[in-house]
Parts: structure tokens; sequence; C-alpha cells
């Protein structure tokens, strides 16, 4: 799979939803609708290296930042920020590395299946594109930058004020070596991860 195509794919979407978004906002501004809002969630979960990739890099607990935009009910923009703590497993001694992906995408939200004042379920799927870099934790070695791109499917539980978030997301992004020479190639990963937000009334 080439991993400029998927970036440049997903960056596409990313961009036809926020289109969407602006062009709906402006057409519905004389209308009584719902307005925009933003969320914040900090999940936490694992990073799972599938393929060639485990290999490579172990298996790490991650934790993340979620800022989205929601100016309409079913679309919305989710930006975020990870970071997962992992080993480099090709290397001898298995030094520490941080994994970070920081990206953005468009978010697809379907009607709430279940919906009343105490409970509700509302499932969701997304796609999107940014960055992946690896950086040793204690050792001189410079860190490598890659493209990335996901595509995500997850649910949100509400009861009350409270929901919780749970999304699963598969990563494809360019790989290049830790330490030393060597061809870059496409790696892949599956991220998951669970949060908590307060809504507001």
């Amino acid at each position: 799979m080439n991993i400029t195509t998927v970036v440049t794919a997903a960056l596409s979407c990313t961009v036809i939803a926020a289109s969407s978004l602006s062009a709906q906002t402006t057409e519905s501004s004389a209308a009584p609708t719902t307005q925009a809002r933003w969320e914040l969630v900090v999940p936490s979960g694992t990073m799972i290296p599938t393929g060639a990739q485990r290999d490579a890099v172990k298996r790490g607990n991650m934790n993340a930042v979620q800022i989205t935009y929601v100016a309409q009910p079913s679309l919305a923009i989710v930006s975020t920020f990870g970071w997962a703590r992992s080993k480099d497993v090709a290397t001898a001694g298995a030094p520490k590395l941080d994994v970070f992906t920081y990206d953005i995408g468009g978010e697809l939200r379907a009607p709430r299946w279940i919906g009343s004042e105490t409970m509700s379920f509302s499932p969701f799927a997304g796609i999107g594109a940014g960055g992946r870099s690896y950086n040793y934790r204690k050792l001189d070695v410079d860190a490598t930058h890659n493209l990335a791109a996901y595509a995500s499917a997850g649910a949100e539980l509400g009861m009350r004020r409270l929901r919780l978030r749970l999304e699963a997301r598969d990563y494809v992004a360019g790989f290049k070596p830790l330490a030393g020479a060597g061809a870059s190639r496409t790696g892949n990963d599956v991220v998951l991860m669970v949060g908590l937000r307060l809504v507001s009334r």
C-alpha cells in the first residue's frame, strides 16, 4: 500500500468534511439548530503493532488528548495527539521508545440508537491523517518522522451527564529505520482508546 496515496485520500476526505461543515453552518445560520460546540477527551489505551511492525516496535500503553469541534450532530472534526511508551525490539537491549502520533480527521456520527434522559448510545466512524514520530528516550539518536493515516470506528455510551467514548483506530504509517541504514517501508498498527467526558447542562 502506498502511504502517500492513503494520506492524500484521508486529507481529501477531511477537507471535504470541513467544507461541508462550513456550508451547512452557513446555510442554517438563520434557522434554529444545535449550536456548535467543543469537546475535550483525555483517553488512555494501547498501541498494538501488526504484521511486520511487530518485529520492530513493541506493544505499548498510550495516552492521548482529543479536541473535537462539532458543528452538526452527524459530523465533527477531531484533532488527536497521542503518546505511546514502547520499545525498539529490533535493536539489542530493546531500548525504550516514545511514539508520538498527531493527526486531524473527519468523524461521521450516527443518530442515537438509544436516547433517553438517562441513557444513550451513538456509534461513529472516521478517517484522518497526520504524522507519527519515533524517539529514543535515552539514546542519542535523532527522532524519525513519518506521514500517517487512519480509519476509526467506535461508540459513545452516555449515562446522564457522563459520556464513555470507545474508539479503535487502524493506522497506516511510513516507517524509517530507527537506527542505522535501511530502506523506509510502510507499517501498520491498531490503537484502542477509552475516555470519559462530562456534558454540561
